[in-house]
């Protein structure tokens, strides 16, 4: 046989070969073993389990650890948010691209990083029940978020051999709820939580209402949340101009009814409950807190421009400082929007910070505080009491206290002015407020489902509200030092109204200078520093609604977010008020019904209110000043 003769046999048996180890064309497409995208070379191990809570429901849980890792510790997050999608940010083999940004440090130094979804949400069994009550008068269950996360913690150190028994929890907006609700007889292998713009009191100031306002938007959420049991949708009322939307539909309940949002109980019981009962006494995570021993390190944590829940980690802060009897708790108050902590901190829409504030805190303040209580053999660090950034001076400031400082009135003065003394001569300051024309939070058109819209609208330049015929504005001369405030402003108004009815917002704004070289950007920009809405009825008390007599004075008192901020040389002092806010919040029809839900057109009037200034009430606002 020639050379081409045994070249072309091999040839042969070759192709034979080949043809013999096709895969027959009817074969399915779809692995019998499924498809695992991390391979051998992946620097992490994710694994995705089932959890039994005790009444029998379990809840999907993914771990997620570096290779190597032992003795380590646990940090969890229960979250409504989809756990598979949160440990799957990038199809990656590094351990730091799956997970969110936030957790590079940690993964880095060895945690153990879990996820869950909570019941009834995503891959875990059960009922949603948004906010679930505690066990109690809200909730004849055997289980809540605090059954839930003590049940988890007690499977993950008992099926972890890599842990090293010790267990955190972290987590914002509703996860910084969750991580609350842990707190609650804790597991003992619960040893730190840092909660981040916690939902603590949705009537209060988080989430679904501010001071009895109904924020609408709250509407987006609840089918994004309930619509199917994977992420939902938002409303399907089209893409145009927010302002245009709600003014057409009516009352907060007219538009629910149109677009079939009545549909989902928890919309049905926000409207059943416009005013502060039992209802959202019993959730407010504040008050279940204060009524337990403290007992869990814990590091609140919220940013200064929360858009979503700025009321939470400062109240749950005054609820429990009394019971601090060894310096574990703590709170820190960031240059961010809600979430804000846990991506880059540089910046604020046009606000520039000296560095990645975030990463800052991250790494330098929240990292050490939970090594100490999770990590063998981890130094104890001296965490101050409070942490703030003075969003003025672009710094942190550590502080032993913050809710203390005296208050100093700064008044509103005939002739749109602020004055720290207060007039001798009784004076008032009338507009007008048409439900029909109401103050919009934005300019037009409004884009709220957009994230470069919602996320900094808190330091949106007010100069668009500035010079309305329906807002009165008060303004300091430039100031020749600084004013540094630092803690809860306080409004004190003394107003009327021609209805029988009226909402109250109040505006904190820095004006800086005309002319800004540096900085043209912000040249005579109008920076939201702290502001709030206040729905008239309540005057006598959020679970007291009445209707206001015509014409009468009263005196409407409630907090703005809590600040620090230093109004700088050459800088002015400015507030506006006005009485609507929309359509974030819904309107007051500014004639009293029961129910403003309930609204009919021939219920929302025009009114004439009055602001009123000097003599014995001088309408001011209170501000926290410290040297």
């Amino acid at each position: 046989m020639t050379k081409r003769h045994i070249l072309g046999a091999v040839a042969l048996v070759a192709f034979a070969a080949v043809a013999a180890a096709q895969t027959p064309p009817m074969t399915p497409d779809i692995p019998s073993t499924g498809f695992d995208a991390v391979t051998p070379q992946a620097d992490y191990v994710r694994r995705e389990v089932m959890i039994p809570m005790r009444d029998g429901k379990k809840l999907f849980t993914v771990i997620v650890m570096r290779k190597g890792t032992n003795n380590a510790p646990i940090l969890l997050t229960r979250t409504p948010y989809n756990a598979a999608k949160t440990t799957s940010r990038n199809p990656s083999q590094r351990i730091e691209e799956i997970l969110p940004v936030a957790d590079a440090e940690l993964v880095d130094d060895g945690y153990i990083r879990v996820y869950q979804d909570v019941r009834g949400r995503n891959g875990s069994e059960g009922d949603y029940v948004m906010n679930r009550p505690l066990r109690g008068p809200l909730n004849h269950t055997k289980v809540d978020h605090a059954t839930d996360a003590s049940d988890t913690i007690d499977w993950l150190v008992k099926n972890l051999p890599e842990s090293n028994g010790r267990v955190g929890m972290t987590g914002s907006s509703y996860p910084g709820f969750t991580t609350l609700m842990a707190t609650i007889d804790p597991h003992p292998a619960l040893r730190a939580v840092v909660p981040m713009s916690p939902m603590v009191d949705g009537w209060m100031g988080d989430d679904w209402f501010h001071n009895g306002a109904f924020r609408q938007n709250s509407y987006d959420y609840l089918t994004g949340q309930m619509a199917s049991k994977d992420d939902g949708d938002p409303v399907a009322s089209g893409t145009g101009d927010r302002y245009a939307l709600w003014l057409k539909a009516g009352s907060a309940g007219d538009y629910a009814r149109a677009y079939g949002l009545d549909a989902f109980p928890v919309a049905r019981k926000m409207a059943e409950h416009p005013a502060y009962d039992d209802y959202w006494r019993e959730q407010a995570v504040d008050r279940l807190l204060v009524a337990r021993p403290f007992t869990v390190p814990m590091m609140l944590v919220v940013g200064q421009w929360d858009q979503e829940d700025s009321y939470g980690a400062p109240a749950v802060y005054r609820a429990l400082k009394p019971k601090d009897k060894d310096g574990r708790l703590h709170l820190v108050v960031g240059p961010w929007r809600h979430s804000g902590v846990n991506y880059d901190g540089s910046a604020l829409g046009p606000l520039r910070f000296t560095g990645d504030t975030a990463l800052q805190f991250r790494r330098d303040v929240m990292k050490p505080f939970l090594d100490q209580y999770l990590k063998s053999g981890a130094p104890r660090v001296s965490t101050p009491p409070v942490l703030t950034y003075d969003s003025g001076r672009n710094r942190w400031q550590a502080t032993a206290a913050i809710f203390d400082t005296k208050l100093k009135p700064l008044y509103l003065q005939a002739g749109a002015t602020l004055d720290w003394n207060r007039a001798d001569a009784a004076g008032r300051d009338d507009y007008v407020s048409d439900p029909a024309k109401p103050v919009p939070f934005l300019p037009r058109p409004i884009d709220w489902d957009s994230a470069d819209v919602w996320k900094p609208w808190l330091v949106a330049d007010q100069r668009f509200a500035d010079g309305r015929p329906d807002v009165l504005t008060y303004v300091t001369e430039p100031l020749a030092a600084p004013v540094h405030i630092l803690g809860r402003p306080m409004v004190d108004l003394f107003a009327a109204t021609s209805g029988t009815d009226s909402d109250w917002v109040v505006k904190l704004i820095d004006v800086y200078p005309d002319e800004m070289s540096a900085e043209p950007r912000l040249a005579g920009y109008q920076l939201g520093i702290g502001m709030e809405i206040f729905r008239g009825r309540y005057v006598d008390g959020f679970d007291k609604p009445r209707a206001l007599e015509p014409g009468k004075a009263e005196n409407y008192r409630f907090e703005l977010p809590t600040v620090n901020h230093s109004f700088m040389p050459g800088h002015r002092i400015m507030v506006q008020v006005q009485s609507s806010w929309f359509p974030l919040y819904d309107r007051n029809p500014q004639s009293y019904v029961a129910n403003i839900f309930e609204a009919k057109p021939g219920d929302y009037r025009k009114a004439t209110q009055s602001i009123l200034t000097g003599g014995a009430t001088a309408s001011a606002i209170l501000l926290p000043v410290v040297d």
